[in-house]
């Protein structure tokens, strides 16, 4: 599973105050942690705010607002990306590695240009190009993707589109 939308700290710095040109993106929340520290990150419209801690590092501050990190198409599962023209609204990212037991869950929101069953068939069947056994219950689709990671897809009506949410949990 390709986790390039996961926007280390220096580069969604990188991408701050880029000049009057600036774009809505997605929001997004980073939550990563262990025994030794941490980083948060959160950003969206108005700016956000970085925070590491750790032994001998304390750093707060605030992200002046950041041009559009479109990350919709940079999301995959074992190649199959979201439906073709797909926008990621909201990417929340929890990793936690206390006391060695490593886990994350990763939830993105999305809408799609296309009502939620097209939507659903679309990536089911694209799932099945790449042989990734997926179960479908109504316009919802679960699997497990080649490396072990367990993700869930919804699909619901927002006007004739679709507003959807992935979630994934790494083991």
């Amino acid at each position: 599973m390709r986790f390039a939308f996961l926007i280390p700290p220096m580069m969604l710095l990188a991408a701050c105050g880029q000049g009057e040109d600036k774009q809505d993106g997605p929001e997004i929340k980073i939550n990563a942690g262990g025994a030794d520290g941490g980083v948060q990150i959160t950003a969206g419209e108005g700016g956000g705010k970085l925070k590491i801690g750790g032994e001998g590092v304390d750093i707060d501050m605030k992200i002046p607002d950041f041009v559009n990190l479109d990350v919709s198409g940079d999301f995959d599962i074992d190649g199959v990306k979201l439906y073709p023209g797909s926008n990621v609204t909201t990417v929340n990212v929890d990793a936690n590695d206390t006391n060695g037991a490593g886990k994350a869950t990763v939830q993105l929101g999305f809408t799609a240009p296309a009502a939620p069953a097209k939507a659903a068939d679309w990536m089911a069947g694209e799932f099945a190009k790449q042989g990734v056994k997926i179960t479908r219950s109504g316009d919802a689709l679960a699997g497990t993707a080649k490396d072990g990671d367990d993700f869930t897809i919804n699909f619901a009506p927002d006007g004739a589109n679709t507003k959807g949410e992935v979630r994934i949990v790494s083991k």
